[in-house]
């Protein structure tokens, strides 16, 4: 069943049919996973046990992860959804999770942790903070992606008892709206482990059957205890690949934990997680390069040096390891270290070096990916560098070029006000087009943090072909300015192509009005591009 979603609600679909309870606390950008759950509670829905999903709000992201810790040890299904302070915040009782190996999933739109200043925005700092909890991290980069590793946590979580925090990129794919396909009830009742159920139920508290936990141990034991998990994370890779496999039987989307894209014979090849991977591998296509390729990783924890290096061409050369992250201080990012230990302890001798991108929600497209490349090509690559800024004081950035890139894409850019009724205008243009029509679409939504009142840019596509863009659009064919007082304050028109068309909504329909009032750059680039202009008085309707 086709629908047009965003990411946020592509994992909360999944999470409320696999559930019992979720234990809420709400932070930007995850709070809709939550909200969405709670929808579908009020509405009635039943998950694939025939019950509504019961919901619990805490007074704090740390009140949330203690009382899913609580309701897990006690037998029922739980999930939680956050990111950024408010994961750090369910640290301590992550640790807990992973050493009684009990099975959850969190669901995270991943968000900048706050250091010299707050950002609401997407980058994996928060992610990265939990690496060290006994976590298995399993990373989304497509609304499509946050439906399908949201339902292989939960199957895996159960057949492993390893809990699951899986994860996207906050904004670029939490709000990002495309096409998923949802599986049916009787399809996920195809594939639900309901004997590593039984088993879950089986070791729960009770008072039937009494257990111990939570105790203090002293060196004589604690550190055979903790190497006794050994086993159950061994045996993660397998499991998750024996899980993808049963998705690919049901679906036809066939996944992996770690993919490669690309040309056979690749030379260069970049590694990546969560959305930057749709660009990179947009940008291969476009290129036509024979000499480069993408490593997609999706399980980064438990982080398998065999699986990654057997996924990796024969002929690599080059490695460019990109994290959305930056530890001051580190020699290198999360990612990058872990690439560089896989390869030594497989004996594959490749360069690599690693970079910096995104941070912050910074846009990712593909001139950067080519950027990438290039430097990968040079005779001595830059390591330790930063794309998508101009950094003048230490030169860690790659210098970006124009790139011609086309795409078979319409592509509209529509300007607002936060809470004037574009984003939502734009979002069931997109829903009618996109279930009513041939055509795909997908929509990204630019919010200022201050929201309300505060300019919005609604970025749509529509084309005959699936859409891979994870990026903002720069040449729009239609450029709709929903505020008459931007034609003043921006260069609006700057991202118009050629041939393109503009709509304005005014309240001065009046033509000769109109000319002397717009300003004359204004008229002047209508001119050079040679673009068409209507007007509507949309405040009358």
């Amino acid at each position: 069943m086709k629908k047009i979603i965003d990411g946020n609600t592509a994992a909360s679909l999944a999470a409320y049919k696999l559930n019992e309870l979720a234990i809420i606390y709400p932070i930007t950008p995850s709070s809709p996973m939550a909200e969405n759950i709670d929808n579908l509670a009020v509405k009635g829905e039943k998950n694939i046990f025939g019950h509504k999903v019961k919901t619990v709000e805490l007074q704090s992201e740390g009140g949330a992860s203690g009382s899913l810790h609580g309701s897990i040890m006690a037998g029922e299904l739980t999930t939680t959804f956050t990111c950024s302070q408010g994961l750090l915040l369910m640290i301590p009782n992550m640790h807990k999770i992973a050493g009684e190996l009990l099975p959850t999933v969190f669901h995270v739109s991943a968000r900048s942790v706050a250091s010299h200043a707050l950002s609401i925005f997407g980058d994996h700092s928060d992610i990265y903070s939990c690496r060290n909890t006994g976590f298995a991290f399993l990373c989304s980069s497509s609304p499509q992606e946050c439906y399908d590793m949201a339902v292989a946590s939960h199957i895996t979580t159960l057949k492993s008892s390893v809990p699951f925090l899986h994860f996207f990129d906050g904004f670029r794919t939490s709000h990002e709206i495309n096409e998923v396909e949802i599986m049916d009830d009787t399809e996920l009742k195809s594939i639900y482990p309901y004997s590593s159920l039984e088993k879950f139920r089986a070791r729960s508290l009770s008072n039937i059957n009494p257990i111990q936990k939570g105790t203090a141990q002293n060196p004589d034991i604690f550190f055979q205890n903790r190497e006794a998990n050994n086993q159950s994370y061994n045996e993660i890779p397998s499991i998750l690949q024996e899980t993808f496999l049963e998705i690919q039987n049901l679906t036809g989307r066939s996944y992996a934990p770690y993919e490669y894209i690309g040309s056979p014979k690749a030379k260069y090849v970049i590694v990546s997680m969560g959305s930057s991977c749709d660009t990179i591998e947009s940008t291969i296509k476009a290129l036509n390069d024979n000499s480069i390729g993408l490593l997609k990783v999706r399980m980064f924890r438990p982080f398998s040096a065999k699986l990654f290096v057997e996924a990796l061409p024969k002929s690599v050369k080059k490695i460019a390891v990109l994290d959305k992250t930056k530890e001051a201080g580190s020699v290198g990012e999360p990612l990058y270290l872990d690439v560089i230990s896989s390869l030594a302890e497989e004996n594959r001798k490749i360069d690599v070096v690693g970079g910096r991108y995104g941070l912050g929600g910074k846009d990712f497209n593909p001139q950067m990916v080519k950027a990438i490349y290039d430097n990968l090509k040079a005779k001595k690559p830059k390591n330790h560098f930063t794309v998508g800024i101009e950094d003048d004081i230490t030169n860690t950035s790659l210098k970006v070029n124009d790139l011609n890139f086309s795409t078979n894409f319409t592509e509209c850019l529509f300007y607002g006000l936060g809470s004037d009724g574009t984003v939502s205008a734009n979002k069931n243009t997109i829903k009618i087009i996109g279930e009513n029509t041939s055509l795909h679409a997908q929509g990204y939504f630019v919010y200022d943090s201050k929201k309300a009142g505060s300019v919005t840019c609604s970025h749509l596509r529509f084309s005959e072909d699936y859409i891979k863009a994870p990026y903002l659009i720069n040449k729009a064919n239609l450029i709709a300015i929903h505020n008459f007082s931007f034609v003043e304050k921006f260069d609006i028109l700057n991202g118009l192509k050629n041939g393109g068309t503009v709509l304005l909504c005014s309240n001065t329909l009046n033509e000769e009005e109109l000319i002397n009032t717009l300003p004359n750059n204004f008229k002047r680039e209508l001119a050079l591009k040679d673009a068409k202009l209507f007007i509507i008085d949309a405040y009358d309707i």
